[in-house]
């Protein structure tokens, strides 16, 4: 005869269930941390190269590859060390901050909703995308601002503080304090491209995302995968759709809107004074005197110029920045699942 199953009592169960809770709780934050990191901090260096290409109506080199953006991204750490691809981190923080505060507080004191209800209609949607545009507005000359501090070079930095761009974003809005020549646009020319910019972003991400997660979350339940998972698999499948929703959402509205973030990027930096590093050299400095007169001005100047490529200069940037956040997603998925295992 087989030996009696042990008897398992109700406080051993209790035991059980606040542990898997602990780690169910540790998981989701430590995978949540790894992805706002990677987002955030480690992508810097790409953006920085990314927008300095973008901006640089000079370049011979597009920089269309990881290989040569990687090779300009060593030089400008060996000739101005690594400040200069870490700069203007913390306004972009800023203005990260002043988009939500922004959003909230117009949503706050309008009827204009902050989230799409599950029974939404056209009319729903259409407030909705008016209260982005509102915050994309508001934000515009804080972003104006922190996008300088990210293409301006190290050489002539003169060590601004980190609320330097609320300064900046401030005078660029009333006309006061921000040196600059007769090329700059005024902010209204720019009201257009940045809202466009901002909310089609908006709406490719979302759409992606949503549709991304729509088909994750059907797969465990083909057949029978949702019975026979076991619950690291259960645990994974709770937290990593949505990371890897978000990464796709992100991928692609970068990507699709590439020509037009480059468009934008030059409007927003015109008359400016700003120099920025020299990106086919990886040392020397450049003058930003572009002349466009608007958004449809650029778009010709370009084509003409620099030919259909010149829209996509720095789009290496682009591909080593989503090669290395999908890299550290798998290995945190890899690290998690071995600790939940050894959990479980």
């Amino acid at each position: 005869m087989l030996p009696p199953m042990p008897r398992i009592h109700k406080e051993d169960w209790l035991a059980v269930y606040r542990d898997s809770q602990q780690l169910n709780r540790f998981a989701g934050f430590g995978i949540g941390l790894a992805s706002l990191f990677t987002e955030n901090v480690l992508a810097h260096p790409c953006i920085v190269l990314r927008r300095q290409c973008q901006v640089n109506y000079h370049a011979r080199h597009y920089h269309l590859t990881p290989f040569t953006v990687i090779n300009i991204m060593y030089s400008f750490n060996k000739t101005q060390g690594p400040r200069a691809l870490w700069k203007g981190m913390g306004s972009t923080f800023i203005v990260q901050g002043i988009t939500l505060g922004a959003e909230g507080i117009i949503s706050e004191f309008t009827p204009l909703p902050r989230e799409i209800s599950h029974k939404w209609n056209p009319k729903q949607i259409g407030e909705h995308l008016l209260l982005k545009s509102l915050t994309y507005i508001v934000a515009m000359p804080f972003y104006s601002a922190s996008l300088i501090e990210t293409v301006q070079s190290e050489i002539i930095r003169d060590g601004a503080g980190i609320l330097e761009c609320v300064k900046e974003g401030i005078g660029r809005a009333i006309g006061l304090g921000v040196p600059h020549s007769k090329r700059l646009l005024p902010l209204l020319s720019l009201v257009f491209p940045t809202v466009l910019h901002g909310v089609l972003h908006y709406v490719i991400s979302s759409v992606v995302q949503k549709l991304v997660l729509l088909v994750l979350k059907r797969k465990p339940y083909d057949g029978h995968l949702a019975e026979s998972a076991s619950p690291v698999q259960s645990m994974l499948d709770a937290y990593f759709p949505e990371l890897i929703a978000n990464f796709a959402a992100s991928l692609c509205s970068d990507v699709t809107l590439y020509p037009l973030e480059t468009v934008l990027h030059r409007l927003h930096v015109q008359g400016t004074r700003t120099i920025i590093d020299n990106t086919d050299l990886g040392y020397e400095v450049l003058p930003i005197n572009t002349q466009y007169e608007g958004m449809r001005d650029c778009v010709r100047t370009i084509r003409q110029e620099e030919g259909l490529l010149g829209f996509y200069k720095g789009f290496g940037a682009v591909v080593t920045q989503y090669t290395l956040h999908a890299a550290v997603l798998q290995i945190t998925k890899i690290i998690y699942s071995t600790l939940l295992q050894s959990g479980v």
